[in-house]
């Protein structure tokens, strides 16, 4: 089986009110990404979908469609879809970086394996290490007081017991925001910071420590991108974990983390890491490191999410029961790009054993953007 061709689409869709995520980074309302459609000799075709955001990953969406279309298509085309290692061999040797635009066609090409197959994509990542539902915490906006408070306790209701609340941006206000959720959210429920690389080193160590009546279960990037130093010298000046999240996009971002013994846990999810070959890799590699890995999110569509899950269902390491992460994005969206959407009720992500990714796009309403 041979790759023919591949057929790239902007979409954008508009979060719901009240899923409207605000961190240091500005405010998230509407995600632009796009899906792609990988086709084959056989018959056979695969989704794909880059969560591209260029406040993070630095990514576009014409960016993305560009390099999809003038030289990752020209790389890949002639390759056989199932053997990924080649896949990502060739689409590393024609541009650096790039990880969501590549995740997409490395995704596309498991779904295409998956259903060659007849099985799902976490069978041939090496099979079901844990239950197909994925227990999630719940990652709320830096909301002033009032909304972070009324928003905390619609979690609890909805039975959420770990709830990450976004920092980095003014301390006081930070700080204000965080006990006033520990406030709502009481002593029996998981509390977790992330700062999206907003403070510098001495603002995270203070503001962390100035939390520490807040019990902080997690505290996730709290130091900016590039400082591995920095990131460890957090760690051994502040008492919860420490997540790694925003400054591990590859497997050379993995090995600083090791070396500089800078996190508990490193947040991988494929968009970020180039694809779920690569992640599963990183997740490996952190193992025998002895270092924890979770999911993290960029607020995905349905078929980048069941690429999420199935990583997690087939890798160890993704201890998502010590530390639940993020698989939510399709709940976020006021529409779905599938016909039948993932199934997430409250905290719960759950995928099915259908062959590939198990989604089915609605290619009509990708086309329509």
């Amino acid at each position: 089986m041979k790759i023919t061709s591949i057929e790239t689409y902007p979409v954008r869709i508009a979060i719901k009110p009240e899923y409207q995520m605000i961190t240091s980074l500005g405010v998230h309302d509407v995600s632009d990404y796009v899906v792609i459609r990988v086709h084959t000799d056989k018959g056979i075709d695969g989704a794909g979908e880059a969560t591209v955001s260029e406040r993070w990953s630095g990514e576009t969406v014409p960016g993305a469609i560009a390099l999809i279309e003038n030289v990752l298509s020209p790389a890949v085309i002639g390759c056989d879809p199932c053997d990924v290692e080649e896949l990502d061999r060739r689409m590393d040797a024609s541009c650096r970086h790039n990880w969501f635009a590549k995740s997409a066609v490395e995704m596309a090409c498991w779904d295409i394996a998956g259903k060659a197959a007849g099985k799902p994509v976490y069978e041939l990542l090496g099979g079901a290490c844990r239950s197909l539902s994925i227990r999630c915490r719940f990652s709320m906006g830096a909301y002033d007081v009032p909304r972070a408070q009324q928003r905390a306790q619609q979690l609890i209701d909805q039975g959420f017991d770990t709830i990450k609340v976004k920092v980095g941006t003014v301390p006081e206000e930070d700080l204000a925001r965080v006990r006033a959720v520990r406030e709502v959210i009481g002593p029996d429920h998981n509390l977790m910071i992330d700062a999206n690389c907003g403070w510098d080193v001495g603002t995270a160590i203070r503001c962390i420590n100035e939390l520490e009546d807040c019990n902080l279960w997690l505290v996730e990037q709290p130091t900016p991108d590039g400082d591995y130093a920095g990131l460890a010298r957090c760690r051994r000046e502040t008492k919860p974990p420490v997540m790694a999240d925003d400054i591990c996009f590859d497997m050379a971002h993995a090995r600083e983390l090791i070396h500089h013994e800078a996190c508990d846990v490193i947040s991988l999810y494929p968009g970020k890491n180039g694809g779920i070959r690569k992640a599963k890799a990183i997740a490996e590699f952190a193992a025998r490191h002895g270092v924890a890995c979770s999911i993290g999110s960029n607020l995905e569509y349905d078929i980048a999410t069941a690429a999420m899950c199935h990583l997690i269902v087939a890798t160890e390491n993704m201890q998502i029961e010590r530390y639940p992460g993020d698989v939510l994005g399709p709940a976020y969206h006021e529409t779905s790009v599938t016909k039948d959407p993932i199934s997430i009720e409250g905290p719960i992500t759950t995928i099915t054993g259908a062959p590939g990714l198990g989604v089915d796009v609605d290619w009509a309403a990708v086309a329509r953007g």
